[in-house]
């Protein structure tokens, strides 16, 4: 009997399931609103120098850029009205006393005039936010096999609350873009737990679905954030909206039962033997819990006990040529995803449109991006769908370069449009890596390339600082990394149709049969279509897996959810 079977005695969709999927699913929908907050708490308005204290009582005149629209960092040294040598050229001189803001909504923009030369801050607040995220991914994943799948997210919970909180009432920018780097590594916390939990508690037939669903609940929080940003335009306020449902979910998260696969490793039998009764009795088959014995159980998952003794480490991704190949290239198309997501992502307002509308129309765009992948992938497979939504992506970003900034709809058009391709890709990424790297390692694969994707959101938002020497350079910057990711897209394999590779062993076998570029695996076709990555197997059960294992207990513990990009840590 596998683990899957005794899910099955003691309700595999019952009433516990529903229940359990809604609690993790809401704190996701929030999550959007954290991770796009930026947008609108970071929205900078029109704005020009502020006359000197000693100006007369007349108008002072703005001075006009080269550009013809008036200048936002520079002010006359005298007033329009001093009288001056007819040889004498009007100077110019930095805002020494600040700026006015043609806005009624308040920003962190506004607040610490995040202007001009200062400007570099806004964008460094973000990249920090990103590197919470990437350094609470290294930290909370080591820290949830250790001390379990729940204890982390409760806590992450509870971070995310108290450091959004925090970061609405910081008396300065520096203390803010400490809160903000810990809302990252709350983000990450939350994704990696959920993630494992909402997996091990529905049957394998129903995994797809529900790892979707919760992708999905990412897509509809984008839609939520507009509203509130428009009806809440100080940016205090909005910071703290988004962050008090938080302490709700770390009070709710305290139902969440634990990972039971984690409990039987750690030897925890006997609590786990208690959770799964509770949950037969809350599907209406009590007497099928109480039939589960502690013997029966541990024999049942005696399997996964034997693989956790050996273990697989990063290294071994480079150690075989064949997949140190495919790790460079996957590595490097998860970088240009995350790089050029977040660029467009977080760039709505250079646009010019409202950009409440604009933030509705960038959220919805991943709907249609996401049904187009799934058939795409179905159909046409990975191979041709990773590497072409990277370099569509990359020439719309690129297009961005040619067109005028006065024809803002055909601007807005091919950025909504590539970020929709960046959005397939990251969803085609969660499958395609799940597939390429064998069972045993699959996890280790996993999180480097998470890795990478974090490296580049983090890094996409000071590439824009480069803006200030030529406007165009971040546009070419951003489409060329995208291109270069999708060619590297083009010497990986298929797997469309074909079975998980399960040792490495497989994959070596593979490298001695395949000449030339990357091929098809060996091994033959037994599966169909595989739409939705396989669960990966978290750090304590990483080791070789029988070849005749079950397809059942194929699966690993690990859906990554889509993107919040990104989704999830998206993601």
């Amino acid at each position: 009997m596998t683990f899957s079977e005794i899910l099955d005695r003691v309700g595999s969709m019952g009433r516990f399931q529903f229940l359990h999927v809604a609690i993790l699913g809401l704190p996701i929908l929030n999550m959007a609103n954290h991770n796009l907050l930026q947008i609108f708490t970071a929205a900078t308005p029109v704005h020009h120098c502020r006359p000197p204290p000693n100006a007369s009582a007349g108008p002072w005149v703005i001075p006009m850029g080269p550009n013809g629209k008036p200048e936002r960092c520079l002010r006359f040294v005298h007033p329009s009205n001093a009288s001056l040598p007819n040889d004498t050229q009007r100077s110019m001189e930095p805002c020494l006393d600040g700026w006015v803001y043609n806005s009624t909504k308040d920003s962190i923009v506004t607040e610490w005039n995040l202007v001009c030369n200062s400007n570099k801050l806004k964008e460094m607040a973000q990249s920090i936010f990103m590197a919470g995220i990437l350094i609470g991914g290294l930290v909370l994943g080591d820290l949830s096999d250790r001390f379990g799948r729940r204890p982390i997210l409760t806590c992450s919970y509870l971070l995310l609350a108290a450091s959004g909180s925090g970061a609405a009432f910081s008396p300065t920018f520096p203390v803010y873009m400490v809160f903000r780097f810990l809302c990252g590594c709350g983000i990450s916390g939350i994704t990696l737990s959920t993630v494992i939990l909402n997996v091990e508690w529905v049957p394998t037939r129903m995994r797809a679905i529900m790892s979707t669903a919760l992708g999905y609940c990412y897509t509809v929080g984008q839609f939520i954030l507009p509203g509130l940003a428009y009806a809440i335009p100080q940016w205090r306020w909005l910071q703290l909206t988004v962050s008090i449902p938080f302490f709700i979910f770390f009070l709710s998260s305290w139902w969440t039962p634990e990972s039971i696969r984690w409990l039987v490793l750690t030897g925890k039998s006997s609590k786990a033997l208690k959770i799964l009764r509770r949950v037969a009795a809350f599907n209406g088959k009590k007497e099928e819990g109480e039939r589960l014995s502690l013997e029966e159980l541990k024999l049942n998952l005696q399997k996964e006990i034997s693989l956790a003794k050996a273990k697989y480490t990063a290294a071994d991704l480079f150690r075989i040529p064949m997949l140190r190949r495919m790790t460079f290239c996957l590595s490097l198309a998860w970088f240009a995803t995350g790089f050029a997501y977040y660029s467009l992502a977080m760039g709505v307002e250079e646009f010019g449109v409202n950009l409440y509308i604009l933030q509705i129309i960038f959220g919805g765009v991943d709907i249609p991006a996401k049904f187009i992948t799934i058939l795409s992938l179905s159909y046409l497979g990975r191979h041709t769908t990773q590497a072409a939504a990277l370099l569509l992506a990359g020439g719309a970003i690129l297009a961005l370069t040619f067109v005028p900034l006065d024809l803002q709809t055909v601007r807005t058009v091919l950025a909504v449009f590539g970020k929709g391709c960046l959005s397939s890709s990251f969803s085609c990424l969660f499958l395609y890596t799940s597939e390429l790297y064998p069972t045993v390692i699959r996890q280790t694969g996993m999180g480097v390339s998470n890795l990478w994707t974090r490296v580049g959101s983090m890094l996409s938002p000071l590439v824009k600082i480069t803006g200030e020497v030529q406007p165009f350079i971040p546009n070419i910057i951003y489409g060329i990394t995208a291109l270069l990711g999708g060619s590297a897209a083009l010497f990986l394999p298929e797997t469309l149709n074909q079975p998980l590779p399960e040792t490495i062993e497989d994959l070596e076998n593979w490298s001695v049969t395949a000449s030339g570029p990357i091929s098809a695996p060996p091994w033959g076709s037994r599966s169909g279509p595989r739409a939705f990555p396989e669960l990966s197997v978290p750090r304590s059960l990483r080791a070789k897996e029988p070849k005749q294992e079950p397809e059942v207990e194929k699966a690993s513990q690990r859906i990554p959810l889509q993107p919040y990009g990104p989704d999830l840590g998206s993601s």
